[in-house]
Formats: C-alpha cells, sequence, structure tokens
C-alpha cells in the first residue's frame, strides 16, 4: 500500500477538517441561505487515468480507454494491444514512477471523500431516485438492474457516495445527470469492491479500496481507480472527463427563495396555467406540502407549473414548497377560488323558411273586342195580294257570335224562299191580268 507524507496528510486533514465544518455549519444553522463547500476532490495525477489498477489489469474484448492506463506496484496488463484486443487512446503506465505517484494520490483523494460529513444518511438502493448534490452515505449502495439514479445540479455540483464495503451497479442501469452537471464531479467511495453490469452506463468516479470489475459492454464516464488489487475489463467503454473544473474550486449552493406572485383565480372547464418560480442553486423542485390543488389542476415539481382545467368551483388552500437540498426550504400559501362557468342560454336555431314554388299562369286567350257584324233582316213589301203587308221573313232574330254562320244561312233561304214566291205569285196575278183581257 502507498504512503503519503506527513505535508500531504497535513494538506488532507486540512481540507477535510474545512469541509466537515462548512457541511456542519450549513446544517446546523438554518436560517442560513446560503452554504459552501470545497469543490470537486482533487484526484491530482490521477485525474488523466481511465483505467488505474494495483495488482493487475485483465481485459477481454476490444476495450477502448480514452485516458491513461496505470498500474504499480504490480506488472500485469493483459489484452490490451492490437486488435482484437484493447485500445488505450492515452499513455500506458506500467510500474512507473508516474502511476506510483497516481496511486499515492489516489489514497489521498479516497480518504478527503470518506472523511466528508455525510448531508443523507442510511441509503442502499439507488434506483429511481432523482438526488441534489451533497454527500450520501450507506453500508452497500446498489443500483438494480435496468433501474435509473439521475443526479440534477449545476456545472459546479458535486455528489460523493460513501459505501462503507459494495458499490453493485446492475445491467442494463442508467446514470442520468441534467441540469448542467457532468461526470467531472460525481464519486464513488467504495470501503471494498465495486462491479459494473452488462449494457450499464454509468458515470462518475470510481475509488475503490480493493478491485473493480466492469462486465460486457459497460460504458464508464469517469475513472475506475483500484487502490490495492485489480481491475477487470470486458469490452467496455471509458472515457476519463476532460475540461473539469480546478480541484478546490468553491461551490456556491444557495436556498431556495419562491419569487412568483400568488395565482389567479380559475374558472371552472376553463384551461388555467400558473408558474411558481424561485431562484437557489442548484435549481429547486416543487411539492404541494399541504393542503391540495383545485380539482383538475396538478404541479410538475421540476417547472413549478400549476396547470389543467379545474373540475370543481369554490375555493382551494394549499402550500407550495421549494427546496434544492439547501436549508431552509422555501414556501408559500396560496389560496385558488374556482368561478362555476358562465351559463350560456342557448340561441334557438331557426326554422328555414320553405321557398313558395312559382305556379304557372296561362296565358289568357284573347277576347275580340269587334261587334260581330249584324246580319240585316230582310223586309218584304210584296204581300200577296198587293198587300203592303210584312214578308215571310219577318220576325226572324238577328244573330251574333259563334252561331250567327248557321242562322245567317237559314236566314238567307228564307230571304230567297220568299222572294222566289213573291215573283212566282207577281206573274199569277199577270197572268191573270192578261187572260181576263
Amino acid at each position: 500500500m502507498a504512503t503519503t507524507s506527513p505535508r500531504r496528510s497535513l494538506v488532507r486533514t486540512v481540507c477535510g477538517l474545512g469541509l466537515t465544518a462548512a457541511l456542519v455549519f450549513g446544517a446546523a444553522s438554518s436560517a442560513s441561505a446560503a452554504v459552501t463547500t470545497d469543490g470537486p476532490i482533487d484526484l491530482g495525477t490521477a485525474a488523466s487515468y481511465g483505467v488505474l489498477a494495483a495488482s493487475a489489469v485483465t481485459n477481454t474484448g476490444p476495450t477502448v480507454v480514452n485516458g491513461d492506463l496505470g498500474i504499480s506496484p504490480g506488472t500485469a496488463i493483459t489484452g490490451f494491444g492490437a486488435a482484437p484486443n484493447g485500445i488505450v487512446n492515452g499513455t500506458v503506465h506500467a510500474t512507473d514512477a508516474a502511476a506510483l505517484q497516481a496511486q499515492r494520490d489516489t489514497t489521498t483523494a479516497y480518504n478527503v471523500a470518506a472523511a466528508l460529513t455525510p448531508t443523507t444518511t442510511g441509503i442502499s438502493e439507488l434506483t429511481g431516485l432523482s438526488l441534489t448534490p451533497g454527500v450520501y452515505t450507506g453500508g452497500a449502495l446498489a443500483l438494480s438492474n435496468n433501474g435509473s439514479l439521475t443526479l440534477a445540479g449545476a456545472a459546479d455540483s458535486v455528489w460523493v457516495f460513501q459505501a462503507a464495503s459494495t458499490l453493485t451497479i446492475g445491467s442494463a442501469t442508467q446514470i442520468i445527470i441534467t441540469g448542467g452537471a457532468n461526470a467531472c464531479n460525481v464519486f464513488w467511495q467504495v470501503g471494498s469492491s465495486a462491479s459494473i453490469g452488462t449494457g450499464a452506463a454509468f458515470q462518475g468516479t470510481i475509488l475503490a479500496q480493493q478491485s473493480i470489475t466492469a462486465t460486457t459492454s459497460a460504458t464508464i464516464v469517469g475513472r475506475l481507480l483500484a487502490r490495492s488489487a485489480a481491475v477487470t475489463l470486458d469490452t467496455n467503454t471509458i472515457t476519463a472527463p476532460t475540461g473539469c473544473a480546478a480541484p478546490g474550486t468553491p461551490v456556491g449552493t444557495t436556498a431556495p427563495t419562491i419569487t412568483s406572485g400568488a395565482p389567479a383565480d380559475a374558472t371552472e372547464g376553463t384551461p388555467y396555467s400558473h408558474t411558481v418560480t424561485a431562484t437557489g442553486t442548484p435549481t429547486p423542485t416543487f411539492t404541494v406540502t399541504a393542503g391540495t390543488l383545485p380539482a383538475g389542476l396538478t404541479l410538475d415539481e421540476n417547472t413549478g407549473v400549476i396547470s389543467g382545467t379545474p373540475t370543481t368551483p369554490g375555493s382551494t388552500g394549499f402550500t407550495v414548497s421549494a427546496g434544492n437540498g439547501t436549508a431552509p426550504d422555501a414556501t408559500a400559501d396560496y389560496t385558488v377560488t374556482t368561478n362555476p362557468a358562465a351559463v350560456v342560454t342557448p340561441t334557438p336555431t331557426p326554422t328555414p323558411t320553405t321557398t313558395p314554388t312559382a305556379t304557372a299562369t296561362p296565358t289568357p286567350t284573347p277576347t275580340s273586342t269587334q261587334p260581330a257584324p249584324l246580319v240585316p233582316t230582310p223586309t218584304n213589301s210584296a204581300a200577296p195580294g198587293g198587300g203592303g203587308g210584312r214578308g215571310a221573313g219577318e220576325g226572324m232574330l238577328a244573330e251574333t257570335g259563334a252561331n250567327a254562320a248557321p242562322v245567317l244561312v237559314v236566314g238567307a233561304l228564307v230571304v230567297l224562299a220568299g222572294i222566289a214566291l213573291v215573283t212566282f205569285v207577281g206573274l199569277r196575278r199577270r197572268h191573270a191580268r192578261t187572260h181576263n183581257q
């Protein structure tokens, strides 16, 4: 085991005491709005290593190490070289001065991480958790198969996990970092050994007292640093973070303060939205800690948006809290009145008017305005016996209109008959007179 110099031990002790004092002060003073802790743990020269072991580095398959690879005090490095073996995109340090110094710096970092006063204790199963920056401690830490752990913070946020015994990361698991944070500032201090399951997507630097095993196809954005035993790999990709903040950079955390005003009243059946906003570092999350929201509304814990469609008229009181792991949480009491929906009188639907069908008007037959021709009634002045009496046509009525034609014909025949009779009588008389003479 590597040993530390008196000067390095003094630095370590002062650093640890400073961190502990700051954390204790922050926990004890709930009225304080801001707490400052030390920044990323100083890895020293070990920061450039993707893999560092004490006894052996053993690889199976085409593992890729993006960073340096080292071993000290052991000498066995196997499974790296030309394809299909592993590739190191960095420098291989096998039992040289650089590897020895990296192991010493790993020991210092391990001791500093182990000395931090936890902000949360008694954790074990990490699946489903969303954790703000802080120091988390437990006996054996585990992330179950197919599980996920979310770390929500800012670019300078730091997480330290202290496992008194083992760290077991299951197969197909994920560690998700949000809010601008990164793997530079995630550290896993493990009291014995660590294992990373098949296909896991792991983030952070493991500082293991004993061994580290990464199984088939696991990917690591971070570092695998084993103090006293081996690192075993199988078709993995390990990428040592670059561009990290300088160790010891202070990380400011500020307790949240709610800055938004009271929400407006709502109307039954009308979509509603109000955003609760808060300051603080890291970014706070929101919860309803007393009362209930109006029926139909919900609160998004990450954005602070209260939204939905209210369903029940009336006044509802509730309390919203904003927290980010730095005491005290901010709270605000609200009352939202849901007004009844306006009653709308329906407009009667007009009855459609039937368009009358035009009836064809028959064209009248023109009636002649000319009077019917008058047929003269023939007068017979000659009567038998030479009298001046009326002839046979006397008393004949004149006819007009549609029956005039046949009447005229009859009348004409009567007239002709009368003329013939008169002529005949006249001739008889003349003949008689002649005969008498």
